[in-house]
């Protein structure tokens, strides 16, 4: 689906600029029209999100070949009410290495202005102040390439374009043993291993948790294989031990989730040797994610663990909301869990719905893991010749807080992090909450453990005591307090994103893309788009749901539903338009659309993939 003539010759003219805060800028306020003359590129995101990080990384090219005329301008919407605090959208700004002038939004107005539905959305402004292009979800770098560099042409002929004088001021850093760690684990000579997650390293310490006793990783960002002091990592998270005899076979003992590198990665505790043992280093987008280990492309692993039901390494793939099991054995990997629908849903295995899976913990034949984007403490066991998935504490992907009691009116707040405690009770990383909290599943009750951590984002059994990896506050902790729980009488909280007022009834449904200069949809085996609807609760839907081809649909919602989330995934291909081999790439975006009904709502819903925009944005 694209966008007609008419829209094409649409003159949008970009809402100013608001916020609370801005950073990397020296604390200086800037405005579109000060950057009058500039193209300015306006990435609408927040910091849990895991697409919006990878967008991150693709406007890393961008941001270096357009240097002299582009501005990125982080508009940070925070989802989570722990996101829109100053403190944690530093830490953010810090962790993830952004080096682009930053703007908190946290009453999501700029949001609203923009017409803004998703994150990651971005928004391209032109130098004479004019949206010219919207494009929501990731996998947009070379698209944007090419809509920068057609207004760079058009604008530097048309006199209208200016050159230099970039606003992006860096922030001074503060040296520190670890940064922004992750995860931990301790191996079975006592020593703790923790992925140093800002320093792109794994840090070996003593039984003591403070003398280092070398680094894996040289410090410097990338993925590079080799002795531990040359090898380089990508923001590494989940560490996980491989069984002594799956060791001697596989050549090496702890996997690493390489996150940013999308790569699996051995060690070596003996010789020190790093070695990739799975990934191709391209972000999986489409296609199989299943095979031989090092063909197969991953996207952002975030947690691994050794779980012997599954028969392998199991992967908490954050970046299209799926579990893989790495076998080191063969050097294969499989999907395990999830169909790549951003919820929650239990169920078979293969049909259940995951929401950035962060966290695991094993005990038995339990696996244990928390949902970030769902808020969400779940597990997994066998059934039959399967497995099903079950849910403890968590709704949706629009509801947390920070309230104990029986589990299914407890709320946590993007948890992290995992351990199994002695007596079977599980320990949560509730990190945005900075908080850890209890789960029996006895008598299914949550309490909390204690408060004050700066986001804890791993747990760790050591000696006898509960270590917490606090990650803004670049260190490991014991818990103390020896574990006495409270209970915290919380209140409920909700994604503060306004709900799409809708008619009952029928829908007309669309979503647009318009491919970039240069490009035209792929056809060349069949259709190039794809469109699967699903809702919560599933009864939402009374017809309209499911998978096909067509960017446009009827959908027709349940009599009497008054309010509910639509859940959309949409994705197209598109080719270079010319050459002998012309490159092709696939954009694919997620949207959980809160919905509700009301005579004289609207009857149309459309989503922007990627386009021009078609009519001025609410209050422009």
């Amino acid at each position: 689906m694209t966008s007609s003539p008419q829209a094409r010759q649409a003159r949008v003219r970009a809402p100013e600029l608001t916020g609370d805060v801005w950073l990397n800028t020296g604390g200086r306020r800037l405005t579109l029209a000060e950057l009058r003359g500039r193209v300015v590129l306006l990435d609408f995101w927040t910091s849990g999100c895991i697409n919006c990080l990878h967008v991150l990384d693709e406007l890393r090219p961008l941001e270096q070949e357009f240097a002299d005329v582009l501005v990125t301008v982080g508009v940070h919407s925070p989802k989570f009410s722990r996101e829109g605090e100053r403190t944690s959208i530093e830490a953010a700004v810090r962790r993830y290495e952004v080096h682009h002038p930053v703007v908190n939004d946290p009453k999501m107005e700029l949001w609203s202005q923009y017409a803004v539905r998703a994150w990651p959305t971005l928004v391209v402004v032109d130098p004479e102040g004019y949206v010219v292009h919207v494009a929501a979800g990731e996998g947009h770098g070379e698209a944007l390439r090419r809509v920068i560099a057609d207004l760079v042409a058009k604008h530097d002929a048309k006199g209208t374009l200016r050159r230099g004088g970039n606003p992006y001021v860096p922030v001074e850093e503060q040296r520190t043993e670890l940064r922004f760690p992750s995860k931990a684990v301790v191996t079975a000579g006592g020593r703790i291993l923790v992925a140093d997650t800002g320093h792109h390293s794994i840090v070996e310490f003593a039984s003591d948790g403070e003398t280092v006793i070398r680094r894996f990783g040289s410090g410097v960002r990338g993925t590079q294989d080799g002795p531990f002091d040359l090898a380089r990592f990508a923001e590494p998270s989940g560490i996980a031990l491989l069984p002594n005899e799956v060791a001697e076979r596989a050549g090496y003992h702890a996997i690493v989730a390489d996150t940013a590198g999308h790569r699996l990665r051995g060690l070596d505790l003996n010789t020190g040797e790093v070695k990739t043992v799975a990934g191709t280093g391209n972000q999986w987008r489409d296609g199989t994610d299943t095979g031989k280990a090092l063909d197969t492309d991953l996207t952002s692993p975030w947690d691994v663990t050794w779980w012997a039901p599954a028969g392998g390494v199991v992967v908490a793939m954050a970046g299209n909301h799926t579990l893989s099991v790495f076998d080191p054995s063969s050097g294969t990997i499989r999907r395990f869990a999830g169909t790549t629908v951003e919820g929650l849903r239990d169920g078979d295995v293969h049909e259940a719905f995951f929401a950035q899976p962060s966290g695991f913990a094993v005990d038995g034949q339990k696996l244990w893991f928390v949902d970030a984007e769902t808020s969400a403490l779940r597990w997994i066991e066998p059934a039959g010749e399967s497995f099903a998935v079950h849910t403890a504490v968590g709704t949706d992907l629009f509801t947390f807080g920070h309230a104990d009691g029986p589990s299914d009116q407890a709320l946590l707040q993007h948890p992290l992090g995992l351990a199994v405690l002695s007596d079977g009770r599980v320990a949560i990383a509730d990190t945005y909450n900075g908080a850890i909290r209890r789960y029996d599943p006895f008598t299914r009750d949550v309490t909390t453990l204690a408060t004050g951590f700066a986001e804890p984002q791993g747990l760790v059994r050591h000696d006898g005591e509960l270590y917490v990896v606090e990650s803004a506050g670049n260190r490991v902790t014991p818990l103390g307090g020896n574990g006495q729980a409270t209970a915290v009488a919380g209140t409920r909280q909700a994604v503060r994103r306004p709900p799409t007022v809708l008619a009952p009834g029928e829908v007309e449904f669309s979503v647009v893309f318009t491919p970039p200069p240069g490009e035209k949809l792929d056809e060349r085996y069949g259709p190039s788009t794809r469109l699967e609807i699903t809702a919560s609760p599933p009864e939402l839907l009374a017809d309209g749901a499911g998978v096909g081809t067509d960017l446009v649909r009827r959908i027709k919602f349940a009599e009497g539903a008054t309010e509910g989330v639509l859940q959309v995934v949409a994705q197209a291909a598109s080719c270079d338009d010319g050459g002998e081999h012309p490159a092709c790439r696939i954009t694919r975006q997620d949207w959980g659309v809160p919905v509700r009904f009301e005579s004289g709502g609207g009857k149309a819903l459309s989503l922007m993939m990627a386009g021009e925009p078609k009519a001025p944005a609410s209050g422009q």
